[in-house]
């Protein structure tokens, strides 16, 4: 699970507005024709935020523990609240564990899933797809 990002200098380069997305996530050809004619252009997020190679799989592992907790909690047909109080939680601590969100440990992600229902086998696909992704 590849992150990218868009990008565009602001005049006198100021500052830079940004857009984060999954690579592999078709984006519509005319869009991104648009995009690129307004100045905007794409570039991974390990090269655009100066990460090693050790932190963007730390990243790519977070998105893809997040992906998976996710799903796991809208095959239950669960609310991000109605989880969060089975966790003993918040609604904004359940999206950040979505998220990917560095505040929240792997142990907290691993443990959400494990509750979900998740099996050590699904736990360790979605571990290995966040690796296999980063490093490709």
């Amino acid at each position: 699970m590849n992150l990218g990002l868009w990008t565009k200098t602001k005049l006198g380069g100021s500052s830079i507005e940004s857009m984060l997305f999954h690579v592999g996530v078709r984006m519509d050809t005319n869009k991104r024709k648009r995009l690129e004619a307004a100045g905007w252009r794409v570039g991974s997020t390990k090269d655009f935020l100066d990460l090693s190679d050790e932190e963007a799989t730390l990243v790519e592992l977070r998105v893809a523990l997040g992906s998976s907790l996710k799903r796991h909690r809208t095959r239950r047909r669960l609310s991000q609240t109605e989880f969060a109080k089975q966790l003993g939680s918040s609604q904004s601590r359940v999206a950040k564990m979505e998220a990917g969100d560095p505040s929240v440990t792997l142990d907290l992600q691993i443990r959400a899933l494990v509750s979900l229902g998740a099996t050590r086998k699904e736990v360790a696909r979605a571990v290995a797809s966040g690796e296999i992704r980063a490093s490709a």
